[in-house]
């Protein structure tokens, strides 16, 4: 049951990053990159806020701090403000597509901070699930051609970042609830991208468009449903089950992208999406049964 709930937790997390680039996209020509994540994080540690005041928090160890700081700021200051960046200098395509190597990286960083054994089967999953995004990536022809390269080079450290960032959490979410860990996390966040905000609304000035509706929605979503909801998800979803197979849920994004383009744009669901998201859910699907078959032989020894 435990994975099952880690496996919902987990789709809904990439489910709902899934259509994060677009709202992101638009927001970042009215809002500074490093300002939005700024706004994004305050609001969202309030509801997490909120959150802990009617279910408890846990007492967060001295010790500890330090890791929950290091856990703020590779997970939000540096992954989502170089993801902003890069999805504002590039595309909201291109965002999408590059950082859907996360999982590679979170299989990595398991294996090397968690040792977790990258099995020759969980291997075969992530080239099967990679392969799977791949034709999905494919069969979108509509991106943009002039995808900025900076832009792209911060998308690429958004990806290596967010994968250290996922095993990170897995660690601290052994010790501590994801909720408790997901609102300090917040916090930090908040305090380290702080000062860079400061510095960027000094050069470029900033003043919120509150006539324009879709703005304050966008951000209200970026802050309470991508981050406080998400996040938690996420968090929630990788104390629950081994980090490797955990990284395979990333790869629902493009397929949950794709899927709201046809469910709200009238977009074409092509043989291809339906073929590549088949292949993802068939690496899913391996890498849960590998893990079980591990624990049963445990078990019995």
């Amino acid at each position: 049951m435990q994975r099952l709930i880690g496996a919902l937790c987990l789709a809904g997390a990439a489910a709902i990053w899934g259509g994060t680039y677009v709202v992101s996209k638009y927001v970042l020509d009215y809002v500074p990159a490093l300002t939005l994540v700024v706004v994004r994080f305050v609001i969202a540690a309030l509801v997490l806020w909120l959150a802990l005041r009617i279910s408890g928090g846990d007492k967060v160890q001295k010790g500890d701090w330090g890791k929950i700081a290091r856990y703020g700021l590779v997970g939000y200051t540096i992954s989502i403000s170089t993801q902003f960046i890069g999805t504002h200098l590039s595309t909201a395509h291109m965002g999408a597509v590059i950082t859907s190597a996360s999982p590679v990286c979170i299989a990595l960083f398991a294996w090397l901070l968690l040792k977790e054994k990258l099995t020759f089967q969980k291997f075969g999953a992530l080239l099967t699930a990679t392969l799977g995004v791949l034709i999905v990536i494919g069969s979108d022809h509509g991106g943009e051609d002039g995808s900025n390269l900076l832009g792209n080079l911060f998308l690429v450290i958004a990806a290596v970042t967010w994968g250290l960032y996922s095993v990170l959490g897995k660690a601290l979410t052994e010790r501590y609830s994801a909720l408790t860990v997901t609102f300090w996390a917040t916090v930090f966040g908040v305090l380290f991208t702080l000062p860079l905000s400061a510095w960027e609304i000094s050069v470029e000035g900033f003043s919120l468009p509150l006539g324009d509706p879709l703005i304050i929605l966008g951000i209200l979503f970026l802050a309470i449903v991508s981050t406080a909801v998400a996040f938690f998800l996420w968090a929630k979803g990788f104390e629950l089950m081994d980090a490797g197979t955990a990284a395979l849920f990333f790869f629902v994004q493009p397929i949950f992208g794709t899927f709201l383009g046809w469910l709200l744009l009238d977009e074409q669901l092509t043989p291809s999406f339906l073929v590549g998201s088949l292949l993802i859910l068939v690496s899913v699907g391996i890498s849960m049964r590998g893990d079980e078959k591990k624990k049963e032989e445990a078990a019995a020894l």
